[in-house]
């Protein structure tokens, strides 16, 4: 039960960190922030993980490194996101 407590924590921390860079902070609010910090760790998680070869916040690992490769996750799905909407990354 801590584990998912912490599991959202970490992801909307992520997902705010995240639209702050990508500047979409204003249009979410903190419940599309925990999805996208949680789905952004999994997309970082898929994609980012083998290349660096460190998981994500959503494999138990509570790290930095887990932290930014679930932070550039979330980063990479606003940035499809963004490109789907508008047509532009930002």
């Amino acid at each position: 039960m801590i584990n998912f407590i912490v599991w959202l924590v970490v992801g909307g921390v992520v997902g705010w960190i995240a639209s702050m860079i990508m500047r979409t902070d204003a249009q979410q609010g903190v419940i599309l922030n925990v999805v996208v910090g949680i789905v952004g760790a999994a997309l970082g998680g898929w994609l980012i993980s083998p290349l660096v070869g460190v998981p994500s916040i959503n494999e138990d690992a509570f790290s930095i490194g887990a932290l930014l490769v679930s932070l550039v996750g979330a980063i990479v799905l606003l940035a499809i996101v963004n490109l789907l909407r508008r047509g532009s990354v930002r």
